[in-house]
């Protein structure tokens, strides 16, 4: 990272900013461009080891280019307000952000309420109640963060 000064090396302060966030980028390998994708995504967290879960319809580009290739990256950023220093005639932007690498799978449907549940948990409540036919129509991913860095700009 060139900006030490904005890494964030504690792993319960980066926990924290994913906690903030609302939406995960997922970067896919494919060819000639890589393919990102915004998704809402749940999180547990065993220790020191982070599992993203993300949900979407049964079809979809996505699923052919994790089935060649489950290898994927992340990013995922809040805390966003310009910093305008009319003196100067300056401008910045403060910032938290994440950047990750993993393994992602598909579920099996027995895995699928636990998921759906962790989902919830990061926007409502881990029991929020679900409509239980959504299951069949959804398919659900892990991933599991094998790297994981954060970086912020507070300023005022």
């Amino acid at each position: 990272m060139r900006r030490n000064d904005r890494e964030i090396t504690d792993f319960e302060e980066i926990l924290a900013v994913m906690q903030r966030c609302d939406v995960c980028r997922l970067a896919l390998h494919d060819e000639p461009y890589p393919y990102i994708l915004p998704l809402n995504f749940g999180m547990e967290v065993e220790g020191r080891q982070i599992a993203l879960y993300f949900h979407g319809a049964n079809a979809g580009k996505k699923y052919e280019l994790i089935a060649r290739d489950p290898h994927v990256s992340f990013e995922m950023d809040c805390g966003h307000h310009l910093v305008l220093d009319e003196e100067t005639g300056n401008c910045t932007m403060a910032y938290e952000s994440v950047m990750g690498t993993g393994i992602i799978e598909i579920l099996p449907d027995a895995e699928k309420p636990a998921a759906l549940r962790a989902l919830m948990a990061h926007y409502r409540a881990a029991d929020f109640p679900y409509n239980p036919t959504v299951i069949p129509a959804t398919t659900l991913m892990k991933l599991t963060v094998h790297s994981v860095t954060g970086k912020r700009r507070v300023k005022r």
